[in-house]
């Protein structure tokens, strides 16, 4: 692994360190909810800015918008936006994920359409995969798309689908053939959240928030020109889905072991001054300091291979099994320092302004999130350590005859 920039990786890093010092917002884009009207306004605006300056997707090549600069590129203007507290935020499911699918599957008019508006903030879009019924298993999705003619009519219910109710657009997958085998019978396509038959729900978390929703379709007409690959191909397809949102969900999440330690020196210890004096809250600071370090060196290898030209491999999913288990277990650690007073999530009344209250409300949902845990270590099991994978029964079976607990 190389550490180090190249030559012409620091005179990037410092081209955009000048813009960013020159253009980056001086305040949040996003509120604590992260869905506020007035964010997303500003949002689009950083968005427009980046995409004016060649910033908004580097790796895009110029026929969709971007500058076709290199993965490592991208990687560089990422960290040293987040040291402003910026990012994708509200386009982030849009281009890390809808678009590269939309891209790759849909026609040349479509992707005129669309790729442009994406790219500036203009439209924003959702990715329609989960349900009730489903969990983690994308293949056991059951909303259903019937042929009609030149069009198709959905019916189902789609959830935990983030940003849905700003959502301009989405794309969805259905189940199609209930014949087939549950991988074999799925179709991929674009939706307009405007569509007629189409209700967004959002749910009331209890972080106070109100970013994931329920969206239900009721005879939802769509024309097959909304189709992304082939039918019942639906499956292949979101693969290219989920891979980019394995790389795009993860990384820093939240507070970390340097803000843990500066918080603990703030509150009394049961024995001693502050409660870092503890040594067996120290033993747990010095395991999340070594995890970290470690997916310091996963991220360094990643990076490495872009700086390349190469592909980084399934390690990557380490990294969001890791920062997602660890924040939960920080957050709660720091709230039971406070004992009863932990219950105390006013940013105005506690300490560090309620940032691990927050985070301890949010955390069990990162583990779900772009990949169960228990997926993602199969993931790991099977493609990083050479495992034998785990046994399916319902490899060869009928859709329609899989049990389903009734």
């Amino acid at each position: 692994m190389d550490f180090n920039d190249s030559p012409e990786e620091a005179a990037y890093r410092q081209q955009v360190r000048e813009w960013l010092a020159a253009n980056a917002p001086k305040t949040p884009l996003r509120d604590a909810s992260g869905e506020s009207a007035e964010g997303l306004v500003r949002a689009r605006d950083w968005q427009a800015r980046k995409a004016a300056a060649g910033y908004a997707q580097i790796t895009w090549p110029k026929d969709w918008g971007g500058p076709g600069g290199t993965p490592i590129q991208s990687v560089i203007f990422g960290q040293e936006e987040a040291k402003y507290g910026l990012g994708s935020g509200y386009f982030s499911i849009g281009l890390g994920m809808c678009l590269p699918t939309v891209i790759a599957f849909a026609d040349e008019a479509t992707r005129k359409r669309f790729v442009a508006p994406a790219l500036r903030g203009d439209e924003v879009w959702c990715q329609l995969f989960s349900e009730p019924s489903g969990g983690s298993d994308l293949a056991g999705a059951r909303t259903r798309a019937i042929r009609d003619g030149d069009d198709w009519v959905i019916n189902g219910q789609k959830i935990w689908t983030s940003g849905a109710h700003y959502s301009d657009y989405g794309i969805l997958i259905t189940r199609t053939n209930v014949d087939a085998p549950k991988h074999k019978g799925m179709t991929m396509f674009w939706i307009d959240m405007k569509s007629p038959g189409v209700e967004v729900r959002p749910i009331h978390q209890m972080s106070g928030g109100s970013g994931f929703n329920e969206v239900f379709f009721t005879d939802v007409r769509i024309p097959d020109s909304q189709r992304l690959g082939p039918v019942d191909e639906g499956w292949k397809v979101s693969l290219v889905t989920l891979m980019n949102e394995r790389s795009t969900v993860g990384g820093t999440m939240g507070v970390a072991w340097p803000e843990f330690m500066a918080y603990a020196r703030t509150i009394p210890g049961a024995h001693t001054p502050t409660a870092l004096g503890d040594a067996a809250l120290r033993e747990k600071i010095a395991d999340w300091y070594v995890q970290t370090e470690g997916l310091k060196h996963i991220r360094s290898r990643t990076v490495t291979a872009l700086s390349k030209g190469e592909t980084p491999g399934p390690e990557s999913s380490i990294t969001k099994v890791v920062v997602a288990n660890q924040l939960q277990a920080l957050a709660l650690e720091a709230v039971e320092l406070l004992d009863q007073y932990g219950v105390i999530n006013d940013p105005e009344l506690a300490p560090a302004h309620g940032v691990f209250q927050g985070s301890l409300l949010s955390a069990a949902g990162l583990r779900i999130a772009g990949g169960s845990d228990e997926i993602l270590r199969n993931i790991i099991a099977e493609r990083v350590l050479g495992l034998p994978g785990d046994i399916r029964l319902d490899k060869d079976v009928a859709f329609k005859d899989i049990p389903t607990g009734r």
